[in-house]
């Protein structure tokens, strides 16, 4: 697994970014064990952001903090947007995701999807690149940090000015 901005310049380069998210359990450990499962599902080295700590985003009163980080990787050939979300959320299911009472609850897994190479859908189902990506900061904060060249699909900036660029009131903590 590599991490952050340590990763080799000869080294394949992702095509898809995947939001982490944890604020029930314990958050770090949850975070860890899903980059080990998301590289499974890569023959190429898995590139992950530091950990950040933030504040919880258009989520119910009084929900902890969250751990956040994001996962590039290359997918194996014939993975589809639709075939990667499913994997992705038997993981949220297996990591104790239940469905969803009261929108963004507490949850000890959050796995989005934020881009699949410069796919863009738009389905009941998945929308691509994530439609508010590029409006927070506990998205963009790590992103920058393995990716800060990516320009998100629909975007006419990078990741780097994107987040130079955003007015928010989240706090990201690099843990």
């Amino acid at each position: 697994m590599n991490s952050g901005c340590g990763m080799q310049a000869s080294a394949t380069l992702p095509t898809v970014f995947i939001g982490l998210g944890s604020n029930l359990g314990a958050s770090q450990q949850i975070i860890t064990a899903a980059f080990s499962q998301l590289q499974a599902w890569s023959d190429h080295p898995l590139r992950t952001s530091s950990l950040w700590q933030t504040t919880p985003v258009d989520c119910p009163p009084d929900s902890p903090k969250f751990v956040n980080a994001v996962a590039g990787l290359l997918p194996r050939v014939g993975e589809t947007p639709e075939s990667l979300l499913h994997k992705l959320q038997s993981l949220e299911k297996s990591a104790g995701r239940w469905p969803k009472v009261i929108l963004n609850e507490p949850r000890p897994l959050d796995l989005d999807l934020i881009t699949f190479g410069s796919e863009i859908r738009q389905s009941a189902g998945l929308i691509l690149p994530h439609p508010r990506a590029h409006l927070r900061r506990f998205v963009l904060q790590p992103l920058w940090q393995i990716a800060p060249e990516l320009v998100l699909p629909g975007q006419g900036r990078n990741v780097a000015e994107l987040l130079a660029d955003l007015v928010s009131e989240e706090n990201v903590t690099q843990i």
